[in-house]
């Protein structure tokens, strides 16, 4: 009776344990990965998640993400099947972002890439609670010591060589700026202080206007907040925003544009001088490798030019002023070199302010963390 009662038991334990791994989805699967431990090639699998649909898109902020990870595909030789894609998954929407985070982990996904700034929080919070899941966010600054990173770069230099292209351009003396969100964002206010610091090295009496949209992604009012700029006399329109409709505007009014994030010269090719680009395949292909070989941490990456996580296409030199190519280079060459760092010596805030000392450069974290200000040349509106 005993043995009977002891193999019934046993039973229960193994059923109890099938059914406790098996509803956890990768709670098993996702365990084969430990830090400081290579991890086969094939057993990778990584969930991607984006605010829009980039398999849709031909330009803007999800599309260069996803031109990234196909990149780190085909370096890596990585399947179709090891990417685990999530669309509209909105930022605002915690909910929403957990459950798309929580299927990729079924799906036995073992790195999760989080686009948006939005998604920080949730990173955070489900990195504690999946430990054999690596976690990767895009622009944000939290991370933890064994499983959650994150991963931005030094956009402010690129910044930086489209705001030469748009003061050798402008002729109004007027520049537009779409903004995706008020000084306040250090993202977003890094990347216009350097452009306007571009701007005025080849241009001193330009000044760049500002029209927030207060959304990363808002079509409809990125659209117009370039109609309001171009209606206010700029003649140029750059943009920190995810969609190539302010380009659009942009060439309908028969001005000229700097775009972001990817090549937009496809959506508006007789008005982008250049753009802006995120070579997202760099990091990517960094970091799925670390995973693989064991190298993995949770260092925080910032990446730039030198690093060719950031750059700008060649300028259009059917649109682009005379001497705009010559002057980009020899300004990259300089950042290359470091003789160059965009935020150098003493720097006057539009305010009256000014910040840095001279014979110094601002940290990256000041740009990208702490800069609440605009350049001297900015105008707010």
């Amino acid at each position: 009776m005993k043995e009977k009662w002891a193999k019934i038991v046993l039973s229960i334990i193994i059923l109890g344990s099938l059914f406790l791994f098996g509803g956890c989805g990768n709670r098993n699967n996702a365990a084969v990965w430990r830090l400081g431990k290579v991890l086969a090639k094939e057993k990778i699998k990584v969930g991607m998640i984006y605010v829009t649909d980039p398999l849709t898109e031909t330009s803007g902020y999800s599309y260069a993400h996803e031109m990234g990870i196909r990149e780190m595909q085909e370096r890596l030789g990585l399947k179709d099947e090891q990417i685990i894609t999530k669309i509209h998954v909105q930022d605002t929407d915690a909910e929403g972002i957990e459950s798309a985070m929580r299927d990729c982990i079924a799906k036995e996904a073992n790195i999760i890439i989080a686009t948006s700034w939005g998604y920080m929080d949730s990173c955070e919070k489900l990195a504690l609670e999946f430990p054999h899941v690596v976690f990767a966010h895009a622009s944000g600054y939290k991370y933890n010591s064994t499983n959650f990173t994150n991963y931005f770069g030094r956009i402010y230099q690129a910044r930086y060589l489209s705001g030469i292209a748009a003061g050798l351009k402008t002729k109004t003396g007027k520049v537009g700026y779409v903004a995706a969100m008020g000084k306040d964002s250090s993202e977003v206010t890094g990347g216009l202080n350097a452009f306007a610091l571009g701007v005025e090295s080849v241009n001193s009496k330009a000044k760049i206007q500002v029209q927030i949209t207060y959304s990363w992604f808002d079509p409809m009012e990125e659209a117009n907040a370039a109609r309001r700029l171009i209606a206010a006399g700029c003649d140029v329109i750059a943009q920190h925003c995810d969609t190539p409709l302010p380009m659009i505007e942009a060439e309908s009014a028969g001005v000229w544009g700097l775009g972001y994030n990817s090549d937009m010269s496809k959506e508006a090719p007789l008005a982008v001088i250049s753009s802006v680009l995120w070579n997202w395949g760099a990091y990517y292909t960094f970091l799925v490798q670390s995973v693989i070989d064991g190298s993995f941490t949770t260092e925080p990456y910032f990446g730039g030019i030198g690093e060719g996580l950031v750059d700008i296409t060649p300028p259009n030199m059917l649109i682009a002023a005379p001497g705009t190519t010559e002057a980009i280079e020899k300004a990259r060459n300089r950042m290359i070199n470091k003789s160059f760092n965009v935020f150098d010596g003493i720097l006057e805030a539009n305010d009256g302010r000014t910040i840095g000392e001279a014979g110094f450069t601002l940290a990256d974290s000041e740009i990208t963390g702490n800069m609440s200000w605009y350049y001297r040349n900015v105008e707010e509106n």
